[in-house]
């Protein structure tokens, strides 16, 4: 078994936390490899100490290994991650598999990965900075790699309770006295949209049926009177008479404006223009 002896150890330039190894050859003293304070540290390398190729290859991937795992600390340290994310991130950096492995098991034996952790906290995150509700996060969490009891877990601190008032405040975001839509359009657009946001349907209709539903008289007149004379301006060119006030009692009932108020328009407005 050829030996290689060590005939000197030299601090990086750049680098000062990693040395440079240098080993007698047939050519003379040369560059070997280079390794970390920790490695060096490790396998108490010094000048004069004899390695075979069996060690130097050893050492060359418990340096490698060290690379890795400083490098992932790095990545772990701009926010808490998911151990799909951190996996994920070393498969894109080319580690092979067997590495990815080795740090895995070293993070969580730290914990400084935790998947249960990582969930709660970024369930917390979500009920406190945006409008998001169970269902919407817990396809992000799926999509994070967690799933199962331990996105259950978590997903419990977000309760019946914080999620009905979050939507009681998106209703009251989404009904505006001052839109142009009917009072029941603006209704239905809001229970689509927080639907949408991942709320229980049964949940949205509770919070419909307990709000303030009493609209202001005079603003749905006036979002009446706007949308039936855009109606007017878009019939009047092709009919008249009873079919013109058919086209536009149709279109306003659709977009959700009640019976008697669209008789009262046709009455007030359409026989005026005549």
């Amino acid at each position: 078994m050829k030996l290689r002896k060590i005939t000197r150890i030299t601090t990086q330039k750049k680098q000062k936390h990693r040395y440079n190894i240098f080993l007698n050859t047939s050519a003379g003293d040369e560059y070997g490899f280079s390794v970390g304070e920790d490695i060096l540290i490790q396998f108490r390398l010094e000048k004069g100490m004899e390695l075979d190729n069996e060690l130097i290859e050893t050492l060359k991937e418990q340096d490698n290994l060290h690379k890795v795992y400083t490098l992932t600390i790095h990545f772990l340290s701009y926010r808490i991650r998911s151990e799909k994310e951190v996996i994920t991130y070393l498969q894109k950096k080319e580690v092979e598999e067997e590495q990815i492995a080795v740090i895995m098991q070293r993070l969580k034996k730290e914990k400084l990965l935790d998947d249960q952790q990582f969930a709660e906290m970024f369930v917390r995150s979500r009920m406190n900075t945006s409008s998001k509700g169970p269902k919407v996060i817990e396809q992000e969490l799926f999509e994070k790699g967690i799933s199962g009891q331990i996105a259950v877990n978590a997903l419990e601190q977000y309760t019946p309770a914080l999620q009905k008032e979050k939507v009681q405040k998106l209703l009251g975001k989404k009904i505006k006295q001052s839109s142009k839509d009917s009072f029941q359009k603006q209704i239905n657009q809001a229970k689509n949209t927080i639907l949408q946001k991942g709320f229980n349907q049964q949940l949205v209709f509770e919070a419909i049926q307990t709000m303030d539903q009493e609209e202001d008289t005079n603003h749905e007149w006036e979002a009446l009177k706007f949308q039936g004379e855009k109606l007017y301006q878009k019939h009047v060119k092709k009919y008249e008479g009873f079919q013109l006030k058919q086209k536009v009692m149709e279109g306003l009932y659709r977009k959700g404006f009640h019976f008697d108020m669209i008789q009262q328009f046709v009455e007030k407005y359409m026989e005026n223009q005549e």
